[in-house]
């Protein structure tokens, strides 16, 4: 009776995990240095090299030149709110488009990750004025 009971609390032990892990929404942590405008802890999240495009202006670029164009985007435009309006995509790459209020301006955000190695990473980040 006890083996049985161990047995059942061990299965569903791994069946709550497993919902948990579903349950993982990459863009949370993402969406709060967006809000922040916390360019150090958003570039964690970016890919070795990834694309950022800001008005327009696009560049590839290292994760360290990004983390410098974000910094002066935050400087430039201090975020008071971010909020994630929509998302997609398929297991290994998501996107997620969002509203900044920033620098008194609202912006449209999209943000696409793909899964590497263990994580998802940035791959593509664009900045845009809301028309």
């Amino acid at each position: 009776m006890i083996g049985l009971l161990v047995s059942t609390v061990a299965v569903f032990t791994c069946a709550v995990a497993s919902a948990q892990d579903n349950s993982y929404d990459v863009f949370n942590p993402i969406a709060k240095y967006m809000a922040l405008g916390d360019a150090d802890k958003l570039s964690a999240w970016f890919s070795d090299n990834l694309e950022v495009t800001i008005f327009s202006n696009s560049n590839d670029s290292s994760r360290n030149q990004a983390k410098q164009i974000m910094k002066t985007f935050f400087r430039s435009y201090n975020p008071r709110s971010f909020e994630i309006t929509h998302k997609a995509g398929r297991s290994n790459k998501k996107y997620a488009l969002g509203t900044l209020n920033a620098g008194g301006e609202m912006f449209v955000v999209t943000i696409f990750v793909n899964y590497k190695d263990t994580d998802y990473k940035i791959q593509h980040l664009k900045i845009e004025r809301m028309q």
